[in-house]
């Protein structure tokens, strides 16, 4: 006979046995839609105050919002398409588009950084005449949006990769809008130009990390790394230790989305155990120690791990 083979599913209970669709939060959804709405008409506003004040800064930072207003179009279209169903050749839905809407979120800060870092020494050498007046209102303005925008991110779910990213543009944006205050008030206060490229700058390395951060969680998503705190040798050895397991192992765990891990493993029951018993057990406890909402369990003979091959 070959190795008896059970697959089971906890944690979505028994109306949806091994069903990998993940509800996308409509409400999240709805954050961005306003946010982008924000970002969107700020960006306008910012536009035709740096062209009225003869402002470069502020028409620079208008293109700025409207990057980031491209960011978080970019990941409502990546909820659309994440909404649409599993079927038989995407078994896993299209949850994963959101991933990769926070991988070019994340990408397009870093450009972002970049840009600013590099505008930044340009002024540096070239000083450029600033109304500080038309600024200072300006900016007053794009904190209010911001502050607001930030606002209606934060309070929804964080364990969504994709409204994060849209957050961290949003915070970028806010720590923008202060800079650009300080900058305003300084230069009435001194008239030195310089102030707007050195806050440029430290707005740049407050965005920068964050940035990185959701870069390479994205990446390790599509690489189906182990999710993070799980270590896939300790497991298997401690999976050896639940009863009536006398094998365990070709463990791997992955994430599919941000807020869903899967895992697989092969077992082999100890003498007298009903092998059908393993797959609960083990399912249990890897949804206990390490949050694996989907675990497949493949029983196998004693004595056949070692010489499995995969």
């Amino acid at each position: 006979m070959g190795a008896a083979t059970k697959d089971h599913q906890v944690g979505q209970g028994a109306e949806s046995d091994h069903d990998h669709a993940e509800v996308v939060t409509e409400t999240n959804e709805r954050r961005i839609r306003f946010v982008l709405i924000f970002t969107a008409g700020y960006a306008l506003v910012q536009a035709i105050g740096g062209w009225y004040s003869g402002s470069l800064a502020l028409i620079a930072d208008s293109g700025h919002m409207v990057s980031d207003a491209a960011a978080l179009l970019l990941a409502l279209i990546a909820y659309r398409i994440a909404r649409r169903p599993a079927d038989a050749k995407r078994t896993y839905g299209f949850h994963r588009v959101r991933v990769l809407a926070a991988l070019a979120n994340g990408g397009t800060l870093l450009l972002l950084v970049a840009w600013i870092a590099w505008e930044a020494a340009q002024r540096i050498n070239q000083p450029t005449e600033i109304l500080a007046g038309p600024m200072l209102a300006v900016a007053l303005v794009g904190l209010g949006v911001n502050l607001a925008g930030a606002y209606i991110l934060w309070s929804g779910n964080q364990n969504d990769g994709n409204l994060r990213g849209a957050l961290l543009h949003v915070v970028g944006d806010l720590l923008g809008s202060v800079g650009a205050i300080a900058a305003a008030i300084g230069l009435m206060l001194t008239g030195w130009t310089l102030l707007d490229p050195i806050l440029s700058i430290l707005v740049a390395g407050l965005v920068i990390r964050s940035a990185w951060s959701l870069v390479t969680d994205s990446i390790r998503v599509l690489l189906q790394a182990v999710p993070k705190g799980v270590d896939a040798l300790e497991a298997e050895k401690r999976l050896r230790d639940l009863p009536g397991v006398a094998e365990a192992g070709h463990f791997h765990a992955w994430t599919l989305t941000d807020q869903t891990n899967i895992a697989t493993v092969h077992v082999s029951p100890t003498p007298g155990v009903d092998p059908l018993t393993l797959p609960p057990i083990v399912s249990d406890w890897l949804r206990r120690s390490y949050a694996i909402d989907h675990v497949t369990v493949q029983v196998d003979p004693p004595g056949q791990l070692d010489r499995h091959v995969e």
